[in-house]
């Protein structure tokens, strides 16, 4: 890891009807637009759609380097993840995110080991933490090939 504080640089742009196109240097400009619960065309990605799916992401991402450090032997990591966006004294925030997690193990696999290290994922996520909404995770753990 690189010597904190990282710096996350992201540029938009828009006219004043259409698409916002969000760029990072080395990657894919994204078309980006309101969701259809405010009117958008709901075909493309929102804000709304994007700082949900960064939880989703960094549960995963988070999850990675636990079950390494707990060595805990894992194949796949199916997640779902779900923001509740909703008005609090007159102003609209995220208020909870729920996390359905179902984590793949091998045979011989302790279970229990397997779903500390998924709630120790959900604890340590640094997306979440940086968020004022309330987080929850359903973890499930099946054993197998």
């Amino acid at each position: 890891m690189h010597e904190l504080p990282h710096h996350y640089h992201v540029y938009a742009e828009a006219e004043s009807e259409g698409n916002v196109l969000v760029s990072v240097e080395n990657l894919p400009i994204l078309n980006c637009a309101a969701p259809a619960e405010f009117d958008g065309p709901g075909d493309q990605w929102s804000p709304e759609h994007l700082l949900t799916a960064s939880v989703a992401n960094c549960f995963i991402l988070t999850f990675r380097a636990v079950a390494k450090a707990s060595k805990v032997e894992w194949h796949d990591l199916e997640v779902s993840a779900t923001g509740t966006l909703d008005k609090v004294e007159r102003t609209m925030k995220f208020t909870a995110f729920t996390i359905k997690a179902t984590l793949g193990v091998p045979e011989g696999t302790d279970p229990a080991k397997a779903q500390r290290a998924m709630e120790r994922a959900e604890a340590n996520c640094m997306i979440t933490a940086s968020l004022s909404a309330e987080t929850h995770l359903e973890a499930n753990v099946i054993v197998g090939d």
